[in-house]
């Protein structure tokens, strides 16, 4: 069966993109740092905007706004896949990446990922809150504004969240169906 991604030019969408095997390959700064290298190289080639992020240990969620009149988020998924790829597996011994590469195996992240077009400013609201408690609703904080792999600080810099936003916990439905 032929997997069919949705064409929407100048749209914006939800992604959740996951590691291989939920490995934690982003659970140092190192690692985060040569993720947003690779970000950075297809926007210079293939703008688009990130109007929301956070990489969390063995996924990320981003919400993406395409330029006008183009839809190519998968080309930009699979340049930043493998341009993350080649320069982390260059400086990563593990024997599990080494002996899925020489087979030619998938080692850093799954094949596909989730995508969502956002419809409206409801829906873009729910990812954005979604996305900014993430790190909190698996755990690895107590406040969003504890994460600092993350959007949130942003939006706290433009005055569209208060620092203390998230930490009275408030109900952020699982909007994915994905985790």
């Amino acid at each position: 069966m032929r997997y069919r991604r949705l064409i929407a030019p100048g749209g914006t969408f939800f992604f959740t993109v996951v590691t291989f095997a939920r490995t934690a390959w982003f659970g140092t700064g190192e690692t985060v740092e040569l993720l947003r290298d690779a970000f950075r190289n297809v926007i210079r080639s293939h703008p688009f905007e990130i109007d929301a992020s956070v990489i969390l240990p063995n996924h990320l969620h981003m919400l993406w706004t395409l330029p006008e009149g183009d839809s190519d988020y998968p080309t930009r998924w699979r340049l930043i896949k493998s341009n993350f790829t080649r320069c982390f597996t260059g400086k990563n011994d593990s024997p599990i990446i080494s002996s899925r590469l020489k087979k030619n195996e998938q080692a850093v992240w799954q094949r596909r990922y989730w995508e969502h077009q956002i419809r409206d400013e409801r829906d873009f609201t729910r990812h954005v809150e979604y996305i900014h408690y993430n790190p909190v609703k698996h755990g690895l904080v107590q406040t969003p504004a504890e994460w600092k792999y993350s959007s949130f600080h942003r939006y706290v810099e433009q005055g569209l969240y208060s620092l203390d936003w998230g930490a009275d916990s408030p109900k952020i439905e699982d909007i994915t169906g994905m985790e």
